[in-house]
């Protein structure tokens, strides 16, 4: 099985949407010999660069054509190849969570690392520094939901907002949000124990 074989094999294991690089492949081979692999799979069409060093497959949807890149995709990304570990901003985590149909004209994820803004292609993600003391608490999905239920806010997380994320969660994350459940407000607890499934919302 040739490099490019292998690399193909991966890709297809992976969600449509995922975005990637040469650093989610330097298992396989030298980096030298990835990079090539990578710009003859561009050159085919199989995939396509969406900034320098990062690339996902092309997606088409029957009515809107070709999908551009998915931006928690890009950020998850980013956030492999640099090593930071980047928690979404409220307004950010709230959509990507789908507990609001308001998109942030911004998207915004907090680093222990510089601020900055990484753009690829229409899709812009801004970096602000955090220090990592703030970062380092929950696992990356509690700390999501935390900052997605500070956005709506406490008087207005409802019974049905809870139930989607109940729905929408992994049973690996509901079990990671109970240990992580002290590092929330404790005005959360409730609504985290519920979408945890550990009790009836009340």
């Amino acid at each position: 099985m040739t490099l490019s074989d292998k690399i193909a094999l991966r890709l297809r294991r992976w969600p449509a949407e995922r975005v990637f690089g040469r650093f989610d492949f330097l298992d396989l081979g030298p980096g030298a010999a990835v990079g090539m692999a990578l710009k003859r799979m561009q050159d085919a069409g199989a995939i396509r660069r969406v900034r320098r060093g990062y690339y996902d497959r092309p997606r088409r949807h029957p009515v809107l054509g070709t999908l551009g890149v998915s931006p928690e995709e890009f950020a998850a990304a980013v956030s492999r190849r640099t090593g930071e570990r980047l928690q979404a901003h409220e307004s950010t985590a709230a959509n990507e969570l789908r507990l609001t149909e308001q998109v942030p004209a911004r998207l915004i994820y907090l680093t222990p690392g510089r601020s900055r803004a990484i753009k690829a292609g229409p899709v812009t993600i801004e970096l602000q520094h955090q220090t990592a003391r703030k970062l380092t608490t929950p696992a990356a999905m509690s700390a999501m939901v935390f900052s997605a239920l500070r956005n709506i806010g406490k008087a207005h997380i409802t019974s049905e907002r809870v139930s989607h994320l109940r729905g929408l969660l992994k049973p690996a994350d509901c079990r990671r949000l109970l240990v992580d459940l002290t590092k929330a407000p404790a005005w959360m607890h409730p609504h985290l124990r519920h979408i945890a499934g550990e009790e009836k919302a009340g």
